[in-house]
Parts: C-alpha cells; structure tokens; sequence
C-alpha cells in the first residue's frame, strides 16, 4: 500500500512538470514544423506548399552565409575556450595561485548577463579601445573592430570571456576525481610534465572534456545575444548568426514558415553534431 502511494505520488508530482513541458517546448515546436510545409508570414491564412521552403533554403545567400559564419565563429570559440579553461584548470589544481580565493572571480563572468556582457564590451570596443590604441600610436588598432571585417573576433573574445568560467569548474571537478598514486607512479617511471599530461591527466578527465565540448558547441552554434548587443548582424550582414537570421527575418521580415524550415534543418543539425561528438569523444575516455 506504502509503494503504491508513493508511486501515484510521484506521478502527480510528475504529470505538471511534463505537462509544462509539453505546452511551453514541444508543442511549439511540432507547431513550428507544421508551419514549414506552408508559405505563412505570421498572420492571415496560408497554404500548404510542401518542401518548397526546404528546398529553398540551399539557394538563398543570406541563410548559406549565416550558417558559414556560425560554424566559423563555432569552431574558434569552442576551441580557444576549452583549451584557456583547460589551463586555467590546470594552474588552480596545482596550486600556482589560491583557488580557494580566486575560483569565485573565475566563475563571476559566467553569472552575469550575456546582454550585459556584451553591451560593456561594445563601449569598451566602441570607446576605450580606439582611445587606447590611438595614445599609443597604434594606427591599426585605432578604430572600433565591430565596425571592421574582424568583427567576429570581438565578438570571439566576448564569448571566450564568459565561457571559460563554466568549463573551467568542470574541468576542476574532473581534475579533483584523479587520485594522487597516479602521478606518484607517472612521477617513479620518470614522466616529463608534458607526457604526464598527455598520458595520464587528459584521458581521465576526457568524460568532462566530452561533456564541455558538447555544451560548448550546443551554445556557440546558437549564438544570438552577443551578436544583437555587438553587431546587430552587422557590418552588413557579415555577423549574422543562424539564431539571428531566424529571429530577425522570422519575426521582423515577415518569414514564419520559411525560417521555421530553416530552424527545423537546424535542428536537426546541432543533433547531429551532438551525437558525433559523443561518439567520437567517448572513444578516449579511460575509467580507472
């Protein structure tokens, strides 16, 4: 009697939470798809228009280009983020600095804002930057590099500010789990640092380098409030995002169903990406 009340228990616990769920993310989302087989701009009726949307998506520019920038701005930010919190990992672990102290500052760009962010660092780009860069005589650098080809590199560094803190906690947390016996062996057979590295820290913290890469990637593919804060898609359309050019065209320029099909290809993508990498990144990882 006691274990079926508590069964019912947790199905009426259970049932508002899916409930939620199932109201707020995935009806939306099967209403999305559906919208995609139609040629709606958001309000009035529509018509049923099959795949055109879809095969419409590989001949347009301006979305072919969205997902070159993503996946350009992806790859950069995923690997400087990884490898900078990696090594910041690292010198806690080992004590170069306090972590006891400095573990709360590392992790404080991670609780603030994206917007907030993101709109210090464009006055920081806009103002301080040129201003700095001029007093030094710096002609290169004295100008606003959101307003450059290299805009997605401010954009880089904004983003690899704020990340590094999260992956650097798991990469701390995975670092905390390799018992100290380990190193002391590596150390009696006579391992340089970098082999001790290579061959003993790295593979025992490869779960947690699996569980950033993932994450990583999942963010920085769908980057879209550095951008609206930074760029606005902008010089031209040179910073726009796939997140972006959904929004901004979806919403904004009268193109539901056409960017619901392109957020449905989407999809369907970082899903893909997803399974790949733990696929591939599983495969090196060592269980003492």
């Amino acid at each position: 009697m006691f274990r079926m009340r508590l069964s019912w228990a947790y199905i009426w616990m259970t049932i508002p939470a899916l409930g939620l769920f199932m109201y707020f993310h995935t009806w939306p989302t099967l209403h999305g798809l559906m919208y995609s087989f139609t040629n709606w701009n958001g309000f009035g009726p529509f018509q049923w228009i099959g795949f055109s949307n879809y095969a419409a998506l590989f001949k347009d520019p301006q979305v072919i280009h969205s997902y070159l920038f993503t996946f350009q701005f992806a790859v950069v930010t995923v690997i400087l983020v990884n490898v900078l919190s990696l090594i910041i990992a690292l010198a806690l672990n080992s004590k170069i600095v306090l972590p006891k102290t400095f573990k709360a500052l590392y992790f404080m760009p991670y609780v603030l804002s994206t917007l907030v962010v993101s709109y210090i660092f464009n006055y920081l780009f806009s103002n301080v930057e040129p201003s700095v860069a001029s007093a030094l005589h710096l002609t290169n650098l004295a100008q606003n590099i959101l307003g450059t080809n290299w805009a997605w590199v401010g954009i880089v560094i904004v983003a690899c500010w704020q990340g590094v803190a999260f992956n650097t906690i798991l990469y701390l947390a995975g670092l905390q789990t390799i018992p100290e016996e380990v190193y002391e062996a590596s150390m009696i057979d006579g391992a340089s640092p970098w082999t001790n590295f290579w061959k003993v820290t790295f593979p025992l913290i490869a779960p947690f380098f699996t569980i950033n890469m993932v994450l990583a990637a999942k963010n920085y593919l769908q980057v879209f409030d550095q951008i609206v804060a930074l760029t606005n898609g902008g010089p031209g359309t040179a910073t726009q995002s796939v997140a972006f050019v959904i929004y901004t065209n979806g919403f904004g320029g009268g193109e539901l169903a056409y960017q619901s099909a392109n957020a449905a290809v989407f999809l369907i993508i970082l899903i893909l990406i997803a399974l790949l990498q733990v696929r591939v990144l599983q495969g090196r990882e060592v269980q003492l």
